[in-house]
């Protein structure tokens, strides 16, 4: 071994802190090797800004936000959500909208949506709203949250909501992802009941 390849080696050394290879030496594009993390500081950083720009209806802190969106994208419902973080489907499905995470189901109204966008872009009031298309105001109140969050996504050309998907659609890393912010979610409940025992 020559000069440069044992210092080259001592290098290695000090900063693996193993004289041997046993990874592979290169991970294809959505590997778990060193994603996790890196994804959730990612999320952490979009819904930070996303807060800052748009304000938030929900009461969930930005972490979790950050599990919400990757259970989303492990087509888990609010119900399932919600149950997940004993709270209500209500709460989940605000937050969604906050996220811009609206999905097709979210969209199917018993009435044409884009008469009540048009209505919404042009800043009918509620009352009128439900009047004009015959719907109770509970009904207009809903689907509008909705449009308006499609509206707010399509304003950011949906930057948000394919920043999300950009990191989120790898099937293995979304549902290992899931998998840490369920027990992330376990944890803190049991952190929030356990008693100090000492052995």
């Amino acid at each position: 071994m020559d000069d440069k390849t044992a210092e080259l080696r001592d290098i290695f050394i000090d900063a693996t802190g193993s004289d041997s290879v046993t990874e592979s030496q290169s991970e294809s594009p959505g590997s778990l090797t060193d994603t996790d993390t890196d994804v959730t500081d990612r999320l952490l950083e979009l819904i930070g800004r996303m807060r800052e720009r748009y304000g938030f209806e929900t009461e969930f802190d930005d972490e979790t936000l950050s599990r919400i969106v990757q259970w989303y994208y492990t087509d888990c419902t609010d119900r399932e959500i919600a149950a997940e973080l004993e709270a209500n489907p209500e709460a989940v499905f605000a937050a969604r909208l906050d996220l811009h995470l609206v999905d097709e189901a979210d969209r199917e109204a018993p009435f044409d949506l884009d008469d009540l966008r048009r209505l919404v872009v042009d800043d009918v009031s509620l009352a009128e709203r439900a009047e004009r298309l015959d719907l109770t105001e509970e009904t207009a109140r809903h689907y509008s949250r909705i449009v308006k969050a499609d509206l707010r996504s399509t304003r950011a050309n949906d930057r948000f909501r394919d920043e999300f998907a950009e990191l989120l659609t790898d099937s293995d890393l979304t549902g290992q992802l899931a998998r840490d912010a369920r027990e992330d979610g376990l944890q803190e409940a049991t952190e929030d009941i356990e008693t100090d025992v000492s052995f």
